[in-house]
C-alpha cells in the first residue's frame, strides 16, 4: 500500500503520518513510499487506538473543566435561567452538571424521572437551590408563547366592565375505556365513537351543546397515558372538569394522573361514575377508592359531587349536565368575557388537511374572531382567517368567547397549546415563520448531551421517521417514545412531520437506516413500491398505544439480541465470471463445511482478510440452490467491493 493512500485513509497528511509513526513503534523511514499491507493494517489499528485514547483524554479534561466551572458558578451563587418546562438533561446542561447528579438529587427529593422527562420550574428551582444555584425563569428563552400566556391572563383578569357571560368550557377526563367519549356521545346525541379507533380518542376535539336554552362547550381529551401533555393542555383551557370513573373498574393509573392535572389547574370538577348498568358495577367501592385519594364524596360528608351515570343506557346524563351547570353558576365570575375586543384564544388542535390546507381549531377565550382578520402567535404572523367553521363543520361568520372554531387559511399550522390572537398591525411581525422554525428545530435524538461519536457507536439505536395526521398526536408520540429509552438502546427520531408519507421520507429512511412510522396517514401513490425497492419498512397505525407497543417490542428484541458469527464453510474461487462496480459472480469449490446465501462473507487472500460482503445466490448447473456441501462446485453472486481473484477463499459465516 502506498504511504499516501495510508495517510488518506487515516485522514492526515503524509508528512504528519511519517513524523508520528516512530513514536508509535513503526519506523518505516521518513522517505518511505510504500508499506507492506499487513503492516499498514497494524498501523491503522494502532492509530485508531491512539485517537480513541486522545478523545477520551480530551473528554475527561472537558468534564473536569466543566465541573470546575460549575463549582465556581455555584460558589458565586450564579443565576441559572430556565424555561417554565425543561427536560432533565437540558437542565443538567444549563447547570454544567452531570445528568447522574441531577437524577440522584431528584430521587432524593422523591421525584423519579428519566433524562428525557420534563420537569416544571418549581421542581427545577428546588433541585437547583439544593445544588447551590439560584434558578430564575428565562422569559426570553421560553419563547413567545410564554409572553402570550401572560397577556391572556391579564386580558381574562381585566375589570368586568363591558363583559358578558360566555358558555362554560367543560373538559372530560379519566382512564382509557372508562366511557368519556360515550358520555359525550350521550350528551350530544350524535355518534362520535364510530369515528374513533378502538374506542380511543386520538386527539382533542371541541364541541358545543344546547341545554335548556344554555350553551355548553365540551373538550374531549384522550385517556391513554401517551397523551399526558395533550390532556394537560385540555385542562388549561377549561373552566370545569368531569372526571369519569367506571363503576366496574374503579380508580386506575390514568384516573390518578387526571386528578393530579385537575388539582394542579385548580379546576372545579364533578365525578361521573359511569357503567352503573353493568352487573359487576360497585358505586360504593368506587367512592371508597376516590376517598382514599382525598376526594371525599358529598354524600359521605365531603365536597366532591358524584353523579352515577350509564352512558350506554342514557341514565343520569341529564343529572350530570344539570350538575355541571350548577357548578358553572357557582363560578359565574370566571365565565365573564369581553366580546368587543380583538379575539384571543388557545389552539386545541392543528393539522394539515388534504382539501383545506393548514387547519387549526381554536377555543376563543376573549373577544370575537371574524373572517378576514390577521392572526399571530407572539410576533409570528400565522396568516389570515379565510374561512370559519363551527364544531359541526358549518360555515360561520364570527366566533364569540367560549366558542370552538375551525380556522382555514393559515400559512403555518400553529402548535397545539399556543396562544393565537388577532393582530391589527402586521407590519412589524415576523412573516418567515416556517424557515425560522426549521432553523430552531431541536434534534429529537435521545442520545445524552455531550455524548461523543465513539460512545454513540457503542450504543444500539432505533432510527425512526414519524408521520402523523395532526400536530397534537405527533407531539404525544415523540414525547412518549422519548420515555422508552433504556441504558443500552436509544430511540433516534431522524425525521417527523404532518401529512402523507412521501418519496422524500423514503429517501431519508434509506439514507439513515430508519423505519417509517405512520399514524393515521398512508403512503402517497407509488411510495409503497419505492419503499419495497429500497427495502425501507413502513408501519401504519390507527391506535396510538399499538404504535408505542410496537416500538417497545423492537426495544425488547434489540436488548435481548446477541449476535455471534459462526463459520459455516469455505469456498475456493476457481474462476471469475463477471465483475461489476459493487458485485461479482464467481465459481468455486467448497473446501470445508456447507455454504448457503449469507449476509456475512469474508474474502481471504494469503491468510489475510481483504474484503467483506454478502452472498445473495448460489447456483449449480445454471439452477439456484439453497446450499452446497464440501466437494461440490457452484456459482456465487457476491455483493461488495469487487476484490475477489482466482485462488482466493470466501469464508461463509452464519
Amino acid at each position: 500500500m502506498n504511504v499516501s493512500e495510508l495517510a488518506r485513509r487515516m485522514k492526515v497528511t503524509t508528512q504528519d503520518l511519517l513524523e508520528q509513526l516512530p513514536g508509535m513503534g513503526f519506523d518505516i523511514g521518513r522517505r518511505a513510499i510504500k508499506v507492506d499491507d499487513r503492516l499498514a493494517y497494524k498501523i491503522m489499528e494502532a492509530w485508531r487506538v491512539k485517537e480513541k485514547q486522545l478523545r477520551e483524554k480530551a473528554r475527561i479534561e472537558e468534564i473536569r473543566a466543566n465541573t470546575e466551572l460549575a463549582e465556581a458558578k455555584r460558589q458565586a451563587g450564579e443565576e441559572v435561567k430556565i424555561p417554565p418546562v425543561v427536560t432533565v438533561r437540558e437542565f443538567a446542561a444549563l447547570m454544567n452538571q452531570p445528568i447522574t447528579k441531577i437524577l440522584a438529587t431528584l430521587m432524593k427529593n422523591g421525584v423519579l424521572a428519566s433524562m428525557n422527562e420534563r420537569i416544571d420550574f418549581d421542581t427545577a428551582s428546588i433541585i437547583g437551590e439544593e445544588l447551590g444555584y439560584k434558578v430564575t425563569t428565562a422569559e426570553a428563552e421560553a419563547g413567545q408563547t410564554l409572553g402570550s400566556e401572560e397577556k391572556l391572563k391579564e386580558i381574562l383578569a381585566e375589570e368586568s366592565a363591558g363583559k358578558t357571560e360566555r358558555p362554560p368550557v367543560i373538559v372530560i377526563m379519566g382512564h382509557v375505556d372508562h366511557g368519556k367519549t360515550k358520555i359525550l356521545d350521550a350528551i350530544r346525541k350524535t355518534d362520535v365513537v364510530a369515528t374513533e379507533s378502538g374506542g380511543i380518542t386520538q386527539h382533542i376535539g371541541a364541541y358545543q351543546i344546547h341545554h335548556k336554552g344554555r350553551v355548553i362547550t365540551f373538550i374531549d381529551t384522550p385517556g391513554h397515558e401517551a397523551f399526558t401533555a395533550m390532556r394537560s393542555r385540555g385542562a388549561r383551557v377549561a373552566d370545569i372538569a368531569i372526571l369519569v370513573v367506571a363503576a366496574d373498574d374503579g380508580v386506575q393509573p390514568q384516573t390518578k394522573e387526571a386528578i393530579k392535572i385537575i388539582q394542579d389547574a385548580k379546576l372545579p370538577f364533578v365525578v361521573a361514575i359511569n357503567k352503573i348498568d353493568k352487573p359487576e358495577a360497585d358505586i360504593e367501592k368506587t367512592k371508597k377508592d376516590l376517598s382514599s385519594l382525598g376526594l371525599l364524596p358529598e354524600d359521605w360528608g365531603g365536597n366532591v359531587v358524584c353523579v352515577p351515570v350509564s352512558a350506554k343506557a342514557g341514565t343520569g346524563i341529564d343529572d350530570l349536565v344539570e350538575t355541571v351547570l350548577l357548578v358553572a353558576d357557582l363560578n359565574k365570575e370566571s365565565l365573564l368575557s369581553n366580546p368587543n375586543r380583538p379575539a384571543i384564544g388557545t389552539i386545541v388542535e392543528s393539522h394539515v388537511s388534504k382539501g383545506e390546507g393548514r387547519v387549526a381549531t381554536i377555543l376563543i377565550q376573549a373577544g370575537t374572531l371574524r373572517i378576514g382578520e390577521n392572526l399571530c402567535v407572539g410576533n409570528d404572523l400565522c396568516g389570515k382567517v379565510r374561512s370559519l367553521k363551527d364544531y359541526n363543520n358549518n360555515d360561520i361568520k364570527e366566533a364569540p368567547p367560549g366558542t370552538p372554531a375551525k380556522i382555514i387559511g393559515l400559512k403555518v399550522a400553529p402548535e397545539v397549546g399556543s396562544i393565537l390572537e388577532v393582530c391589527e398591525d402586521v407590519k412589524n411581525l415576523n412573516r418567515d415563520v416556517k424557515s425560522r422554525r426549521l432553523s430552531q428545530q431541536k434534534d429529537l435524538s435521545v442520545f445524552a448531551v455531550g455524548q461523543t461519536e465513539e460512545e454513540n457507536e457503542q450504543v444500539k439505536a432505533i432510527n425512526l421517521i414519524i408521520k402523523a395526521d395532526v400536530l397534537g398526536s405527533l407531539e404525544a408520540i415523540v414525547e412518549s417514545l422519548a420515555k422508552k429509552e433504556t441504558p443500552g438502546i436509544k430511540i433516534k427520531i431522524v425525521g417527523k412531520g404532518l401529512g402523507m408519507i412521501t418519496e422524500a421520507d423514503v429517501a431519508k429512511a434509506e439514507a439513515t437506516g430508519a423505519e417509517i412510522i405512520g399514524f393515521k396517514v398512508k403512503p402517497l401513490g407509488a411510495v409503497q413500491n419505492l419503499a419495497r425497492d429500497k427495502k425501507v419498512t413502513i408501519k401504519l397505525f390507527e391506535v396510538i398505544y399499538h404504535l408505542i407497543e410496537y416500538v417497545e417490542e423492537k426495544l425488547k428484541l434489540l436488548s435481548t439480541q446477541e449476535v455471534k458469527k459462526k463459520l459455516a464453510g469455505k469456498l475456493e474461487v476457481i474462476r471469475i465470471f463477471r465483475k461489476e462496480a459493487a458485485s461479482m459472480i464467481v465459481g468455486g469449490k467448497v473446501i470445508e463445511g456447507e455454504i448457503k446465501a449469507t449476509d456475512t462473507a469474508i474474502v481471504v487472500r494469503g491468510g489475510e482478510a481483504i474484503g467483506v460482503g454478502k452472498v445473495t445466490r448460489l447456483e449449480m448447473f445454471k439452477k439456484a440452490v439453497e446450499h452446497a456441501s464440501e466437494g461440490q462446485e457452484c456459482g456465487v453472486s457476491f455483493e461488495g467491493k469487487p476484490v475477489i481473484a482466482e485462488r482466493d477463499v470466501i469464508e461463509f459465516y452464519n
